[in-house]
């Protein structure tokens, strides 16, 4: 896990059939001492984050196909919580 804080949105008009209907928000990974770690990633949201959100994200694949239903989703993070 790791957190990460919500800096956009994204919508995309041609994606894989198990993304349809799912959202997709863009967050900035961040390292323990706050500080940016990466690149931002595009990730699956069914928590319905916000802009300025700090998130809790998952790269294991078990809530990923639990929101599509299916088990060769090509995402890899999803959001699994909010931070307070």
């Amino acid at each position: 896990m790791q957190p990460a804080n919500v800096v956009g949105h994204a919508r995309a008009t041609t994606k894989h059939e198990s993304l349809v209907g799912q959202r997709l928000v863009i967050v900035q990974p961040l390292d323990a001492g706050g500080s940016a770690d990466g690149p931002p990633l595009l990730v699956l949201d069914s928590l319905g984050c916000r802009v300025g959100d700090q998130v809790m994200l998952t790269s294991d694949g078990s809530p990923i196909k639990e929101m599509t239903g299916v088990d060769n989703c090509p995402a890899r993070w999803s959001v699994c919580g909010l931070i307070d």
